[in-house]
Formats: C-alpha cells, structure tokens, sequence
C-alpha cells in the first residue's frame, strides 16, 4: 500500500470513527421531534440552556449529521434574536413558542454574517439544524415542536432538562 493511500484510508477511518456527540461532550442532549404534514421528524440535540453554551452555540462547527442540532432554550419566553458570527455552516433556524408552535423559520442563515435574526414573537426555544432541513422535512410557522426528552414545567415556560433546571437568564 502506497503512504499516501494508507494515510487516506487512517484519516478515513478515524473521521468515521469520529461521532458527533464528541461535539459537545459537556452540554447534555436530547431528542426532539417535529411534526409536520409530512409527518414526524426526530432529532438528536444539544442543549444550550445557560448564556455561555447559548453565545457559542454552533460556531467553528463544520459539520453536522442532518439528523443533529442545536436547541437554545430560555428560561421565559421572549423575542430572541440570533446572529451567525463565526458559524461557518449555513442553518436553519427554527423559532418555537411555549406552546411548543413553530413561530417561524430563518432558512439558510449565511455564514458568518452580523444581521440579526429574530424571533416573530415569544420564542421559549430556538433549534438549530442543517441549511435546507425545514424545507425537506416540510416545517412552517404553526408545526408543532416536541420535547419527548425535556420536561416542561410552570406557567411561565420554563423548562427543565432531564430534571435539571435550565441554568438560563432572559435576554
């Protein structure tokens, strides 16, 4: 075997040995579905609950499974606005209220850009997927988010993970 052909194949082999929960190896995951009138989805998450994972979310990841995501939560609903510095992959974002409703959709947020990204109402949550997932899986405003993982809990939406209080502050 040629050197540079063995070093492919090691660099092969360790790239799909690499999982991506080695992502973000501190921030605890969950599973989410949405529903759609093409049915259901189901995503792998990591949460951002607290204002350090939240102001990193995805940035300098270069790659992510379609599957896989990000979900922002807040402690309250509250218009959020969100920006792509230092996100090198394009996104989309998906703007969820406390009733778990899809507010709306910023699809195939560019790269790196400093525009503001907002909310179109109260959003208790925001998830974060591949460019060009909300538009396969068919999501719209009013499509429903679930939290299968999560346990949502008052009257004001707060949210605990796994039954762990949210470490958030609104913004």
């Amino acid at each position: 075997m040629k050197p540079s052909t063995f070093i492919l194949a090691l660099l092969a082999l360790v790239a799909a040995c690499a999982s991506a929960p080695a992502l973000f190896p501190s921030l605890q995951q969950a599973k989410l579905q949405a529903k759609t009138a093409q049915g259901t989805h189901d995503f792998s998450v990591w949460i951002a609950a607290d204002d350090e994972s939240r102001a990193r979310g995805l940035m300098f990841v270069r790659e992510l499974p379609p599957d896989h995501g990000m979900l922002f939560l807040f402690e309250f609903p509250q218009e959020v606005a969100f920006w792509m510095k230092d996100t090198v992959l394009s996104l989309d974002l998906i703007f969820v209220d406390p009733a778990g409703k899809v507010l709306n959709v910023a699809a195939n947020a560019r790269p790196y850009s400093l525009d503001p990204i907002e909310s179109q109402g109260r959003a208790i949550a925001v998830l974060e997927v591949v460019a060009g997932t909300a538009r396969k899986i068919g999501l719209k405003p009013g499509d429903a988010i679930s939290f299968p993982s999560l346990q949502t809990t008052g009257t004001v939406g707060s949210v605990r993970v796994e039954g762990h209080p949210a470490n958030s502050t609104p913004h």
